[in-house]
């Protein structure tokens, strides 16, 4: 399903872009241009010239356009292509680095360890999660991996720890409070070195790598706390709270119909 979600919005953002640069193209190239009225007598035969005059002109314009929004986005894509792949190539050690430094934290027993020294603020973070839960791991793996500015090494945590949290869940089809405050907590994403934008800067040569790191820190900080209050509120809302007496109510029509 994310592969076509991915294809589409592939084939959407190329054709938008080719449809955009070839309208600047020709808005761009279409000038104001003095038809030329040969001195005859004819009224008839001078509004005929500068008639067939403009409509090449138009012609003329349109094929340029079009020839060069294709070259623009020919170019375009070789080189974001080609972007992309030095890109890659120059954080595969950066990532490589801290995922190691993840798994060997994790066979070690650090995560066990963190998860202790973190239980109470897991239980109040997520109260519906069981201690020694292996959502418990995934969630530290994951809040670890976004602390570090690691996105790509925090998704599979991500994805695993709501999974894991989907087998506490007494209504598969609608999100629990850990599952919101998860996200919440993921999407203001604490960020206390930024790896990933340190290896960027790296990457072009900046001078000073390391320096947005105050106000990375200051900012996430920021946002994760409003994020945390804002999903403990909201989960007190009834219209986010689960009914028990529905809840209680569907196994009791099923066995009647038994």
């Amino acid at each position: 399903m994310l592969n076509k979600v991915w294809f589409w919005l592939a084939v959407i953002g190329i054709t938008y872009g080719f449809a955009k640069g070839l309208y600047e193209e020709v808005v761009d190239s279409r000038q104001p241009e003095t038809a030329v009225v040969s001195e005859s007598k004819d009224p008839a035969s001078a509004d005929t010239t500068s008639s067939t005059t403009e409509e090449q002109s138009e012609d003329e314009v349109r094929e340029r356009g079009l020839l060069a929004s294709g070259q623009r986005l020919t170019e375009s894509a070789l080189n974001s292509a080609k972007t992309a792949v030095t890109l890659c190539i120059g954080l595969i050690g950066i990532m490589a680095l801290w995922l190691g430094l993840l798994q060997i934290a994790n066979d070690a027993g650090l995560i066990e360890s963190l998860a202790r020294l973190l239980r109470p603020a897991m239980r109040w973070l997520f109260p519906d999660i069981p201690d020694g839960h292996p959502a418990q791991g995934a969630i530290i793996m994951n809040l670890s991996a976004n602390m570090l500015g690691l996105d790509n090494a925090a998704t599979p945590m991500g994805l695993k720890a709501m999974q894991e949290m989907q087998d506490l869940n007494p209504e598969p089809d609608t999100a629990t409070n850990s599952m919101a405050m998860f996200l919440a907590i993921n999407t203001s994403n604490v960020t206390l070195i930024p790896f990933a934008i340190i290896g960027y800067r790296v990457l072009y040569n900046s001078s000073e790598p390391t320096q947005p790191i105050a106000g990375t820190l200051m900012v996430t900080s920021l946002a994760t706390i409003v994020a945390i209050f804002a999903a403990r509120m909201l989960s007190k809302l009834p219209m986010y709270q689960t009914s028990p007496v529905a809840a209680a109510a569907e196994p009791t029509s099923e066995s009647t119909e038994e």
